[in-house]
């Protein structure tokens, strides 16, 4: 199967799920026809809202999503099936079986007896003649059975060649064979499967070698927690200490529950003595067999719920630090502040080129810090800098308090605000820092960078890989291909969101543009040096490998400022401006100025503009983009101002209330950035005055807040903090 298949196996799917994620029918038709025809999903969100009943984006990920599982359940199905066939063992009932099962791991479970494997005890056992006595047990395994002798029925089956000198060594090798049957029974699979999801203990110890005291995992030292109340968080440190030979980790159960439920599905005699052969043959059979197989699924079954949690709290975070508002394309100088090795300074121009780099040297020496001043004096005033950013690594505290005295000195007063430079380092030494400043120090990309996401933190950040952000929870220990995907998607997601300018973006912001590849960015950036800025959006139709198709998909996500066509600044898609231009028509309006006549536009009947194509939902996406043309979706940028005299952690007390910038959400809180080097925790308990269960719902990455210090411990660098009862100022 694939997704071009049979129209009646897509039919098939189509409906179920439509049924797990309650959509109508055609509504999955529709968003699975579409993606098939190549579109991308922020193009269907945004322009295709008529075909898809108005999905959007998470509904049509999670719709592909289950499509693909399903489509490579229905092909494993399949060569299940065929290879069963071959055995001549494939009955009705366990074709019907197959192919109305829906878990991935049920379907291994049927297949399992049929699944070629490697020699065994009981491949061993049917070798050496012992599959009849195992026969003729299971035929004594009845409530109405005589009582047997089971040392002299064995007696027949011995063979001093093969090994088989006692009538015990006989029994032995049928209960392997036994074992091995009871083993394969799906339904017992899927039954302990589940009882040990739902009842096991996750139980850890820390080893002998690591005393009280001296590893970070110490709350794990003797701990027990079942699976179903461990948070993703403990459990991803668990198997995180575990790795790194820390820890013991192993799941409890209970061993006599696990026996009695195979007894009483496997023993039917009354007789003592095959009960108790069928008893021992089920212990080992379970202990054996099942347990660590088992045991393993479920491990990766909270493995799995542990990576996809911490994941979407990674892709929370990544948007919001994405979608943080903008200071603005203004003249701004970027500071990588340091000590010994003095303060990086960039500076750029209101549309973030490069223009001058200086290094001053205000931390070591009153000589050098005077001088420092001056260089600093000089800058802002030649270069009208409207904003200064400060990344918030090590001197940070001290060059923000530098800067703030160099500004006193001044008629005109920059912006000056502490930036997040996670990352910058990794920027700078990037192919992509290298390509797009080959003749600058890695220093100096640096404090581009820095100053870069002040201006428009989305364009820069783009550039970076998201897991060097540190906006993660435990990403180095999480599925890597799904962190990587999603984390894409978010990217891809937020690009789209805002728009992009199509004579400004970075062949790095173009790339997550719908419909475009690398390569195509890549040309638009080559067509763009060649023949100047974009003058309308037709004009990507003659740039290399970028066809109808693609100009389809990104057109409507591209923004050229001061063109040629107004609506070419707007979130409204070239394939829509006919009905634009009718509207300004009708209202008798030049069309550069039909903005200006927003209580006109909202008095139109918009059923006059309905065509087979473009419905109501697209024409009031219309009307909305006129009020506000070229709008930046993004929140009005604001940013936190740092206590004076607290620049370390040995400067707080208990009590304190503070400003600070929430770096990081986790699923146990948030971190706040308070300006003393190290950012203090909320718990999740601290968070507000009410019940919180997840941290997501109340705040976000970005976002400035007021906190007091509960406690500090300066030996282990902690900050307890809380935002219960703080009043902002």
């Amino acid at each position: 199967m694939s997704f071009n298949s049979t129209d009646r196996f897509t039919q098939r799917l189509e409906t179920r799920i439509a049924e797990e994620l309650s959509l109508g029918v055609s509504q999955v038709e529709s968003a699975l026809d579409l993606l098939q025809e190549g579109a991308t999903i922020p193009f269907i969100a945004r322009y295709r809202k008529e075909r898809t009943g108005g999905l959007d984006e998470i509904q049509l990920r999670e719709l592909g999503e289950r499509f693909d599982y399903l489509t490579e359940l229905e092909k494993r199905k399949q060569t299940i099936l065929e290879a069963i066939a071959s055995q001549d063992q494939l009955t009705p009932e366990l074709q019907a079986k197959i192919l109305t099962c829906s878990q991935k791991n049920e379907l291994e479970d049927l297949y399992l007896p049929y699944k070629p494997k490697r020699r065994t005890r009981a491949t061993l056992a049917r070798e050496k003649g012992l599959a009849p006595l195992a026969q003729w047990l299971q035929s004594q395994n009845t409530p109405q059975s005589p009582p047997v002798k089971l040392l002299s029925a064995a007696q027949d089956y011995l063979n001093p060649e093969q090994g088989i000198e006692q009538p015990e060594d006989a029994l032995q090798g049928a209960a392997d064979i036994l074992a091995e049957g009871v083993a394969e029974k799906a339904d017992h699979r899927a039954y302990l499967r589940d009882y040990l999801s739902q009842k096991g203990v996750f139980v850890a110890k820390i080893k002998k070698d690591y005393p009280p005291g001296t590893t970070k995992f110490e709350m794990y030292r003797d701990y027990r927690s079942p699976l179903t109340k461990t948070a993703p968080h403990n459990i991803l440190a668990l198997l995180r200490g575990e790795s790194e030979g820390i820890l013991s980790l192993d799941i409890d159960y209970d061993e006599a529950f696990v026996q009695s439920y195979l007894e009483e599905q496997e023993i039917h005699t009354r007789h003592p003595e095959l009960r108790q052969f069928y008893q021992g043959m089920l212990k080992d059979a379970f202990k054996r067999l099942m347990r660590t197989s088992l045991l393993t699924e479920i491990r990766g079954q909270y493995k799995s719920f542990a990576d996809r949690e911490s994941i979407k709290t990674f892709e929370a975070n990544l948007r919001h630090l994405l979608l943080a508002p903008p200071a603005g394309m203004k003249p701004t100088l970027g500071i990588d502040p340091g000590f010994r090795t003095g303060c990086k300074v960039a500076v750029l121009d209101q549309t973030g080129q490069f223009v001058e780099y200086q290094a001053i040297f205000p931390h070591t020496g009153e000589q050098k810090r005077q001088g420092a001043a001056k260089t600093l004096q000089r800058l802002i005033t030649q270069y009208e800098i409207e904003l200064i950013a400060i990344g918030n690594g090590t001197a940070s505290r001290e060059t923000d308090a530098f800067v703030g005295e160099v500004l006193a000195t001044l008629p005109q007063k920059p912006i000056k605000v502490m930036v997040n430079e996670s990352g910058a380092s990794v920027y700078s030494a990037s192919p992509v820092a290298i390509e797009e400043f080959p003749h600058l120090d890695i220093i100096v990309r640096g404090a581009i960078s820095i100053g870069r996401r002040l201006q428009d933190p989305l364009a820069e950040l783009v550039k970076i890989d998201p897991k060097s952000i540190g906006v993660g929870q435990y990403q180095h220990d999480v599925d890597q291909k799904l962190l990587k995907q999603k984390l894409e998607e978010t990217i891809e997601s937020c690009v789209n969101y805002v728009g992009v300018d199509l004579n400004t973006a970075s062949k790095e912001l173009l790339t997550f543009v719908s419909g475009l590849t690398p390569s195509i960015a890549q040309n638009i950036i080559t067509h763009r040096n060649q023949n100047g800025a974009f003058q309308n959006r037709r004009q990507l139709l003659k740039v290399s490998k970028l066809g109808p198709k693609a100009f389809e998909l990104c057109a409507g996500f591209l923004r050229i400022r001061n063109g040629e066509n107004p609506l070419d600044n707007t979130a409204v898609h070239p394939e829509s401006y006919g009905i634009v231009e009718q509207m300004a028509k009708d209202l008798q309006l030049p069309l550069k100025n039909i903005s200006q006549g927003v209580s006109q536009l909202h008095r139109l009947d918009l059923q006059r503009y309905v065509t087979p194509e473009i419905g109501l939902p697209t024409l009031q996406d219309i009307i909305k983009e006129l009020e506000k043309p070229g709008r930046d979706p993004r929140d009005q940028f604001q940013y936190a101002t740092f206590r004076e005299g607290i620049q370390e952690i040995s400067d707080l007390e208990t009590g304190m209330e503070l400003e600070g910038v929430i770096t990081n959400v986790v699923n146990f809180g948030a971190f706040v950035d308070i300006g003393v080097h190290q950012d203090g925790l909320v718990h999740i308990s601290q968070l507000a005055n009410h019940f919180v269960s997840d941290p997501k719902t109340l705040v976000k990455v970005g976002q400035v807040v007021r906190v007091k210090v509960l406690e500090v411990d300066q030996k282990l660098k902690r900050i307890s903090l809380s935002m219960k009862a703080v009043h902002p100022r």
